[in-house]
Parts: structure tokens; sequence; C-alpha cells
């Protein structure tokens, strides 16, 4: 089933009107007379509607879904090109309801203040595809891109952050720490992962991010950074599904 990302205020009554992004998306997928197509909001609710033929006609009311009882929150270098839109998409996928872009001394990126609204703006569109392919029905928050130092104040406000850190003695393997993380009968903490650039934190930052975060391995071999992210992230929704579920 086709998939509309649309504000909020347009799910309400029987003849459903497009804003024009939507509007013009539908027209690319060409639906056929009778086709259904489901509108979301990102912020919880979605609706099904039909495609008469010339408008989109309600074919049900408006569901609504609670959002996570916990965040999954993705602390990032930004990478080059390409990688980072993957990692963007791949986190949308994996359930991220936070995305923070990092920039750091060895980021090979730069990006100057004036720059970062106008990626962020980009990078929220790669997020709002992503979620319509993948079912989603909550957007994840995407910052604007931000140094590694302030960061750090934005782990402080998260419940337990993990970083992928190559340190000397080694850390324990990253499921070892989710895992015990998650695993007391107190409510389950937000959870985020904190991933370096490709050349990694310089050691002023890694003993900085340290200070607020949890160093874990990723395993025996050197991931580079989009994939460091993604399975990271990807460890860390296993282990908030498994104990939504127990």
């Amino acid at each position: 089933m086709h998939r509309l990302l649309i504000p909020e205020n347009y799910l309400s009554g029987e003849a459903i009107e497009l804003p024009p992004d939507a509007a013009r998306h539908l027209k690319v997928v060409r639906p056929h007379a009778g086709e259904e197509i489901e509108l979301f909001d990102g912020h919880g609710h979605t609706r099904r509607c039909r495609w008469d033929g010339r408008r989109l006609v309600a074919a049900g009311s408006v569901a609504a879904f609670p959002a996570p009882n916990s965040a999954l929150v993705l602390f990032a270098c930004v990478t080059k090109g390409s990688r980072w839109d993957w990692t963007i998409e791949k986190a949308v996928e994996l359930g991220a309801t936070r995305i923070v872009p990092v920039i750091s001394d060895r980021c090979i990126v730069r990006l100057s203040p004036s720059e970062r609204p106008a990626k962020a703006d980009r990078w929220r569109r790669i997020a709002a595809d992503a979620a319509r392919q993948s079912d989603a029905v909550w957007l994840p928050e995407v910052h604007a891109a931000v140094d590694f130092k302030d960061a750090l104040s934005l782990v402080k406000d998260c419940g337990r952050v993990f970083a992928g850190a190559l340190c000397n003695p080694p850390p324990p393997p990253i499921w070892n720490e989710v895992a015990a993380a998650v695993s007391s009968d107190a409510p389950l903490p937000s959870l985020g992962i904190f991933v370096g650039p490709e050349g990694d934190f310089t050691p002023e930052e890694l003993h900085a991010l340290l200070e607020v975060a949890t160093p874990v391995s990723f395993g025996p071999t050197i991931l580079r950074a989009e994939t460091a992210a993604i399975f990271g992230l990807s460890v860390l929704a296993a282990a908030r599904g498994r104990a939504l579920t127990q």
C-alpha cells in the first residue's frame, strides 16, 4: 500500500484534500481507481483512504498510535555524502526517535553554522521518506548538526548512552552492556549510541565522551563509521524490543 506523509490537520473529513507535496507524490505513484492509500502525519496518526479516480475518499477513521515509551537516540559523526544519507535512512527503519549529527575534530565533513539549517531540512526529508517506506507512524527528531562539545550536553539528557570506543583496556562487548542496562525491574531507560568519524575521536574527545557515556566494543574487526552507527543502533533496538515483549 502506498503511504503519504501529510500534516495532521489534513486527516479529517471524508474527502481528503492533499497538501502540494503529497499531491505531487500521489501523481507519481498513479493509483488506480479503488486503490487504498494510507495517510500518516508522523505524530502517531494514520488514516486509510481510497482513490476514486479523482480524489481521495476516507475509507476508515483516524487511528492513533502511542509514542514510543523510551527514546532510541543515534549520536553519529557526519560522514560524506550518500553514506550519511544512508545512515539516516537506516536509523529511521530501525526505529530511532532522535538523530543527532555531530561534527567532531576529525570529521571529513565540515559544516559552517550558516549551512546547518538547510542541511537539517534535507536530512528531515530523507527521514520522512524512510518513514513512509518503512511503515513508521512516528517521525524521529532530526537535529541540526552540532559540534562535539555541544553533543555531550545532549548525551547527558539521554538515559543511557553507549560509545563505540577504541580504548585501553578494551571495553566489553556492546550486547553485554546494553542487556544489563535493560534487564533491571526499573522502567526501560532511553538508550543512545555514540559513534565517531572515519578518523576516530581525538584523545581529548574520547576522554570527555567517556565521562558521560559507557564505552563498548563492536567486535574484533574495525567497522566503517556508517556501519558502526547502524550496528550499534541495531543492538539497542533489539534490546529495547526484547525488553518490551517480556
